[in-house]
């Protein structure tokens, strides 16, 4: 009789390569000494030849590097194809900014390895550990420490302090002093409401809080602050930076380390067993540091006017020496890199041996793991500087070339206006979809909504509901900066038809929409989108360029809320079919 196999089985045994080899003959013998006692046996080091090496370690790192190739290099081949045949010119420094490219690929790829390897099971293990050994004050003291920490370790924060050489102290003062003067101080006001959002978080884990009425509370002093600020012209210039650090905050460090915080300490109180445990703090992270940078905002207007920070500056500039070598590439970056990780490591570490009294499980490990994590932090901060913010300060300085007259094309503009001015919409509308769909945390979302849901709510709708979000918010920013209007007008809008939404969402549905917003804004779209943003805005003369960052977040939350209402519409529309079909009045001659 013939024997039968699935074809996936023969499949399976006629690819893959394998030798058979007899127990016995790997075992050592066994041998004695002449008094007949057994001798130790001391296994050889192990040899490996370069190929075994390479056989090793190849898929390990073939893997993680893929992963970074495919959030970056769609990117920016779909930014240097635009401008090669939509706008007709070339890349400038295509050389040094495939070379930083490649830098971010590699520093990424690092760094997320370190971060996975070295620095989250630091926030698992004081998940775990803290709520038993300290008291709930102590542990949220820990938790807010840890929110700042990890904002210094954010990739992306250092596209901030990019963005402030590109902004003139003569246009807005307060803007330009908040990214260079308070540099560290504009940081620290973001690192403090993350911190608050820790705390937050970590309380709403604990006793089971809706989001609901954290987001209202929230929200109420962040657009309070936003109507105060607009009273003052020059401070109303700081508006889009302050809406756009609450989307560079959510990132691959702040999200993990302060959700494994606070999830533990749920699981460890016995109240993290809701399937929607995980869901609010990148809510939470994302609105607490705008009001950061408006209290800062507001702090500097009170202690310095703006004739002071022009003067400043331009004494400053007239006795501008030779940068210091810590400023110069590539120390700066080596130093930035070191300054994110170690004083977070150095934190967790500290609360470990002297809190907790804990031993480090696995430090070779954990060792390996951060140096990864600086290794990677350090060449991605080089790749920022040279391939990132290039390329998407360049691409954005182009494009209004398409419906505007500008120094840097000879031939603009290049397309009639309404024609150049649908160009750059849908420049910015495709860069926003192309980006989202293409972000691994948006699918690793989706998954996890289809199966809390129960398939109500499938992966595919909710990755095209944000992803259509980010496209229509990048373009509605790049729409703010081309007829230069307030952003204000579109926030204070687009906030207030949310709140009502949110109100008539389910919790589960509030849970998802508000917290998808933040999983768009990685270390690869945020430097990108932002250096677009400021490059659009000088080649047009506007004030500043934020804001486009912010209009990505408030729009997937109004997509998301809208496809979770239609879902729920359509779920109640089918038990009202069959409630009414159950309810038939039978045909006569027949009984029920």
């Amino acid at each position: 009789m013939p024997t039968e196999i699935r074809f996936a089985a023969f499949v399976r045994e006629i690819t893959v390569q394998q030798n058979r080899f007899s127990y016995n003959n790997i075992t050592p013998k066994v041998w004695h000494d002449a008094d007949g006692n057994e001798i130790p046996y001391s296994a050889p080091p192990i040899r490996l030849r370069p190929i075994d090496a390479y056989r090793l370690i190849g898929p390990y790192v073939h893997v993680r590097f893929i992963e970074q190739v495919r959030a970056v290099v769609p990117l920016a081949l779909y930014l240097m194809l635009f401008q090669l045949f939509v706008l007709h010119q070339q890349v400038a420094d295509a050389w040094v900014i495939t070379g930083g490219l490649i830098a971010v690929i590699l520093g990424l790829m690092f760094f997320m390895e370190g971060l996975k390897v070295g620095l989250m099971p630091f926030g698992e293990a004081l998940g775990t550990i803290l709520p038993a050994k300290a008291h709930l004050h102590l542990v949220l003291v820990i938790a807010f420490v840890l929110g700042i920490g990890v904002t210094f370790a954010e990739p992306a924060i250092g596209a901030l302090k990019t963005a402030g050489q590109i902004v003139e102290v003569e246009s807005a003062p307060y803007l330009y002093a908040l990214l260079n003067d308070w540099a560290e101080a504009l940081v620290l006001g973001v690192g403090i409401g993350v911190g608050a959002a820790a705390i937050l978080g970590t309380l709403r884990f604990l006793y089971g809080w809706s989001l609901k009425p954290l987001i209202y509370l929230t929200l109420i002093p962040t657009i309070g602050l936003t109507l105060y600020i607009l009273t003052d012209a020059e401070l109303a210039k700081t508006l889009g930076l302050a809406w756009d650090c609450g989307a560079v905050t959510t990132g691959p460090v702040t999200v993990p380390l302060v959700l494994a915080l606070g999830i533990g300490i749920a699981a460890a109180a016995g109240k993290g067993q809701s399937s929607l445990s995980g869901f609010g703090i990148v809510t939470l992270a994302s609105l607490f540091p705008i009001i950061g940078v408006q209290v800062l905002a507001i702090a500097l207007s009170l202690v310095t006017s703006p004739q002071e920070i022009i003067a400043t500056a331009a004494h400053a500039a007239s006795a501008a020496a030779p940068p210091a070598w810590h400023a110069q590439t590539p120390w700066r970056e080596i130093l930035a890199g070191l300054r994110a990780i170690v004083p977070l490591v150095l934190f967790l570490f500290l609360v470990m041996r002297l809190v907790l009294r804990e031993r480090i499980q696995h430090p070779g490990s954990i060792a390996y793991g951060i140096t990864l994590a600086v290794l990677g932090m350090i060449v991605f901060n080089l790749g920022l500087s040279y391939g990132l913010a290039k390329l998407g300060g360049q691409a954005g300085g182009l494009v209004p070339a398409s419906f505007t007259d500008i120094a840097e094309v000879a031939d603009a503009p290049l397309y009639d206006l309404a024609v150049g001015l649908a160009i750059a919409i849908a420049f910015a509308w495709l860069l926003g979809l192309g980006a989202t769909l293409a972000e691994p945390a948006l699918h690793a979302l989706g998954l996890t909504v289809e199966n809390l849901t129960n398939g109500a709510f499938r992966k595919a709708t909710l990755m095209w509901a944000v992803a259509l979000g980010v496209a229509f918010g990048l373009a509605l920013g790049v729409a703010k900066i081309v007829f230069a209007f307030s952003l204000a007008w579109l926030l204070l809008p687009g906030y207030a038809l949310a709140v009502v939404m949110t109100h008539f969402s389910s919790e589960e549905f509030v849970n998802i929409a508000w917290d998808s917003a933040g999983v768009t804004t990685g270390p690869v779209t945020v430097p990108l989108v932002l250096a677009m943003g400021l490059g659009f805005g000088d080649a047009l003369g506007a004030i500043e360029g934020f804001g486009i960052l912010s209009m990505a977040s408030i729009c997937p939350i109004l997509s998301v809320m809208i496809a979770g209402l239609w879902i729920r519409w359509k779920v109640w529309r089918k038990r009202r079919r069959y409630d009414a079909a159950m309810h038939v009045a039978p045909p006569q001659g027949e009984t029920t």
